[in-house]
């Protein structure tokens, strides 16, 4: 965005990646709805594309405001008359360091997973959020233990009657086919291993798109299809090497069958897991799908930055952090503008576009004295998804984020097709959750932009033998 508002300045991005994610296949769903595939790209064909534009392979390691410049790992310094840090967030993992704990971040962690699930009988996967929502379904042949502080699976999308719904998904041992993946597989770059350099450990490769276990083989050393067993509102206590179980003196369990007494385990694993309800479970190797924290680390020494409660930069309404020509967009940032009343912040793909677009935006505004408008994007919260081969569409405050009691819920559920919930307050739609191929997103996206006193309608508005979207047309 930036090429195109400025073709004769040159603008530089500055990666510690060796490729880039480049966003292909865009299409806009609705007014607020976007679909889009990231993939995997050689850095030269952004540089071929836009000749204003040079990539420069390196992590930064310091930024001097002051003297607006920064300072990349290999000691060279680069001047800048504006920067956008974008430098996203990397994995909360539940133990730093430990070989037996896993985050799942970005194509090389997803392939060492894969590498370590092939030798795999049984992990322990700890996070509800979108990535351990994917792995759980997708995986095979591998007992799975599922451990989640909550109640119900996938609290960050919705809530326990939708988990209810999927639920049979998760369990049914015959598959039905993948729907076709429309969107392109992230392969890597070259044959198997060869020409990709190994990022180590602590350096970050670009966040994981959508589809990104499209293409992983996701299977474990048995021949069944899936088991999986959840322990619900529990967190990790402790994670012990086999040595330290031992001196525990305490019984580890085996995986828990239909109801029946749950079984002391016999087998000697790698690592065990000690959760807060007091049981054990040894496993092959653990799974910390726990979220993400804001990677501002590299930026933060001797720069006076505004942090946001969440760790992340504070941003204005013009993506402006609290430093002189710095902005920031993505997961890096946290957005610090009184917000609409169905909008939040939610570290996604689809948010990250919008922002790094609309920081470009304001940058060009900026530089040419400008006054700019709050993007459309950040009127709505809105995201597709697709979770256990269901279509997944989320708009507002799905979940009654922030609506406090003063709310209720419109259901229709419909077995194994669809599951419609929507979010009421004073007769005005503010949130919705669709999973199935609903068709309700744009009538739906419309009722909560346009604020219309639905009351009159009580029950009816998902009466299925009303067609409401005639209705709204």
């Amino acid at each position: 965005k930036l090429a195109v508002e400025f073709p004769s300045e040159d603008i530089f991005l500055v990666t510690a990646s060796p490729v880039i994610k480049a966003v292909t296949n865009f299409k806009q769903v609705s007014k607020t709805l976007e679909e889009f595939d990231v993939e995997e790209q050689p850095s030269s064909l952004l540089e071929k594309r836009y000749p204003n534009i040079k990539v420069i392979q390196s992590g930064v390691k310091q930024l001097k405001s002051d003297e607006h410049k920064i300072v990349t790992e290999d000691g060279k310094e680069y001047m800048y008359e504006k920067l956008c840090l974008c430098a996203g967030a990397k994995p909360k993992l539940i133990l730093e360091g430990n070989p037996y704990v896993l985050g799942i971040r970005d194509t090389d962690s997803a392939q060492a997973f894969q590498k370590n699930l092939a030798q795999a009988e049984r992990i322990v996967v700890v996070g509800n959020g979108g990535i351990a929502l994917e792995l759980v379904y997708e995986i095979q042949g591998c007992e799975l233990i599922w451990a989640i502080k909550d109640k119900a699976i996938g609290n960050t999308f919705f809530d326990a009657g939708a988990a209810e719904f999927l639920i049979p998904k998760l369990t049914a041992e015959n598959r039905e086919a993948p729907i076709e993946c429309k969107r392109t597989k992230y392969t890597v770059e070259g044959s198997e291993e060869e020409e990709r350099p190994v990022v180590a450990r602590d350096k970050l490769g670009s966040a994981l798109g959508p589809d990104w276990h499209e293409g992983l083989h996701l299977k474990g050393t048995k021949e069944f299809s899936h088991k999986v067993h959840i322990e619900i509102l529990c967190e990790v206590k402790k994670i012990h090497s086999p040595q330290e179980f031992m001196q525990l003196q305490r019984t580890s369990l085996a995986f828990p069958k239909e109801e029946k007494n749950v079984e002391p385990d016999e087998v000697l694993w790698p690592v065990y897991v000690e959760l807060t309800n007091g049981k054990i479970y040894g496993c092959n190797f653990i799974v910390s799908a726990t979220g993400v924290v804001p990677n501002v680390k590299p930026f933060l020494d001797g720069n006076n930055f505004a942090v946001g409660e969440d760790g992340g930069l504070k941003v204005d309404r013009h993506m402006h952090t609290s430093l002189p020509d710095v902005y920031a967009a993505g997961d890096i940032c946290t957005a610090s503008w009184e917000p609409s009343p169905v909008w939040h912040q939610m570290r996604l793909w689809t948010q990250a576009r919008q922002m790094g677009w609309y920081a470009a935006k304001c940058m060009a505004a900026d530089a040419l004295g400008e006054s700019i408008d709050l993007d459309f994007s950040f009127e709505l919260f809105a995201h597709v998804t697709k979770f256990f081969n269901y279509k997944v569409v989320v708009l507002g405050k799905y979940n009654a984020q922030g609506l406090g009691l003063d709310h209720e819920l419109l259901l229709r559920c419909t077995k194994g097709q669809e599951y419609v919930k929507v979010v009421m307050q004073n007769g005005r739609m503010m949130g919705a959750v669709l999973i199935g191929e609903t068709d309700l997103e744009e009538t739906f996206e419309n009722l909560i932009l346009n604020q219309m006193d639905l009351s009159a309608y009580g029950e009816d508005l998902l009466n299925p033998d009303i067609d409401i979207e005639d209705y709204f047309d």
